[in-house]
């Protein structure tokens, strides 16, 4: 399968449709192959070219010509608006690679003309082209393999008759002597030789008197409080009675006298008797008074 390279340059567009509401537009191109999408070149941008951008700028492409005379091949070029806020679409033109060839001269670049179509399908500006093919190039041929190997019979019992056997003599049993057995472990530790330690001396640790320490005499520590000496804090309950024993009893609190009353009627029965008393000294008083002036003015 034979290559042609070819060198397509985009010059330039006019009377594109303008999609900004303010200024000029900044427009670039966008061109790949239909069998190759992944290919994509880009020109450079037409700053302030506005409808009628001009740019100058060359792209390669590797046609197979086989596929490009079937119809196979087309060229797209995009034109895009560069924005701040997203680059928007201007145009489309489809290049068919088969109308080209049937122009080719390999001497002279050929200038070509196409109308673009905006994204709504209507036409509007035509953007002006210029190609030039190269001489083909053959495709590389595969890499050579070379077929594997086959092993004949032949060659196989060879090679393992180039390494014979070793023969290995064969013993019959009990020809190999008995293997000795280990001495047993020793048993702990062997007693002490006799003599190795003297006994003690007599009267080295001398016994202990008996009585050393004399019983205490009795009554000396008084015997425990009986169970329910103590009356249980107030607040909380008495603790229970272990099982198979009587209840304790509780000691009864001896009852507060009330002085209250007592009090109460000795200071009535007080202040009664002092009453009597205080009006029967004003009454003897005002008896004398009276007697005393009586007589004291007539004389009977």
């Amino acid at each position: 399968m034979d290559y042609r390279p070819l060198d397509l340059t985009v010059i330039s567009a006019k009377d594109l449709k303008d999609v900004n509401l303010v200024g000029k537009m900044d427009v670039y191109a966008v061109a790949w192959l239909s069998n190759d999408p992944r290919q994509k070149q880009k020109t450079n941008v037409s700053h302030d070219g506005g409808k009628n951008p001009s740019w100058n700028f060359t792209v390669r492409f590797n046609i197979d010509e086989s596929a490009a005379r079937n119809g196979g091949l087309i060229i797209q070029i995009l034109l895009r608006c560069e924005k701040a806020l997203g680059d928007k679409d201007v145009g489309e033109v489809a290049v068919p690679v088969k109308e080209l060839l049937e122009k080719v001269d390999s001497k002279t670049a050929q200038f070509v003309s196409y109308q673009v179509r905006t994204p709504n399908g209507k036409s509007k500006g035509i953007l002006n082209l210029s190609y030039k093919f190269g001489e083909r190039i053959a495709a590389p041929s595969a890499p050579y393999q070379a077929p594997p190997v086959a092993h004949s019979a032949s060659f196989e019992k060879s090679d393992v008759a180039a390494y014979p056997a070793t023969a290995v003599p064969y013993m019959a049993p009990g020809a190999y002597p008995p293997g000795q057995a280990y001495p047993p472990p020793p048993m702990g530790y062997p007693p002490p030789p006799p003599g190795a330690y003297p006994p003690p001396p007599p009267g080295a640790y001398p016994p202990q008197p008996a009585g050393a320490y004399p019983p205490p005499p009795p009554g000396a520590y008084p015997p425990p409080p009986p169970q329910g000496a103590y009356p249980p804090p107030y607040g909380y309950p008495p603790p229970p009675q272990p099982y198979g024993y009587p209840p304790t009893a509780q000691p009864q609190q001896p009852q507060k006298k009330n002085k209250f009353g007592l009090g109460l009627g000795a200071g009535l029965l007080g202040g009664a008797l002092g009453g009597l008393l205080i009006g029967d000294m004003i009454s003897d008083a005002g008896q004398s008074s009276y007697d005393g002036g009586f007589d004291g003015g007539f004389d009977f």
